[in-house]
């Protein structure tokens, strides 16, 4: 290492930045596995087979935004779990997540209309999973604009829906990875 830093200090400032982009960069990396960083899907594992089964019950008052959770949570099964979705006879876990649908509290208003409002999303996950049966309910809360015109300020309702459940959906995954964790810790 010495040997490659006298040739690049030789070389002049640019050769210098080099070295310092190149050395945090390692510096970063061994910081990172010596303190025994592991990505969530590892401690995910421990909770999670790695066959899921997931379902959505639908909400009959807001049912488009089923497609849209189903979507989300195989999505996470497959990137963030490392798992494979598959139907409920092969899994040996399951997912089931209930939206609960929502509540809006108007928080601005202009000459009468409400201009801004505050979104209350509640998600409900029973899971089984390798320490057995598992309930978490969730409730987020996202703050969004509205328009005057009906049109688009149904599109953005769908949109701020849509928002608390992504948050919904990123806490159920820190719930996940914490669990995995502290599962790992008591073997």
């Amino acid at each position: 290492m010495f040997r490659y830093l006298s040739q690049f200090f030789s070389k002049g400032k640019r050769s210098v930045s080099f070295i310092i982009h190149h050395s945090s960069f390692i510096l970063i990396a061994l910081l990172l596995t010596a303190c025994g960083y592991k990505p969530s899907a590892h401690a995910i594992q421990n909770l999670f087979s790695d066959t899921v089964y997931v379902e959505v019950k639908v909400d009959r008052a807001e049912p488009e935004n089923a497609p849209y959770l189903k979507d989300e949570m195989n999505r996470m099964v497959y990137t963030r779990f490392k798992g494979r979705v598959v139907p409920k006879d092969q899994a040996q876990s399951q997912i089931v997540v209930s939206y609960a649908g929502s509540r809006f509290t108007p928080l601005t208003y202009t000459d009468g209309y409400v201009t801004r409002y505050r979104v209350h999303v509640r998600v409900h996950f029973d899971m089984v999973t390798k320490q057995g049966k598992l309930s978490k309910t969730i409730t987020t809360i996202y703050d969004s604009d509205i328009d005057e015109s009906a049109l688009s300020s149904s599109a953005l309702r769908i949109e701020a829906i849509r928002k608390g459940l992504e948050k919904a959906m990123d806490e159920f995954l820190a719930y996940a990875t914490a669990k995995g964790m502290l599962s790992a810790k008591s073997k």
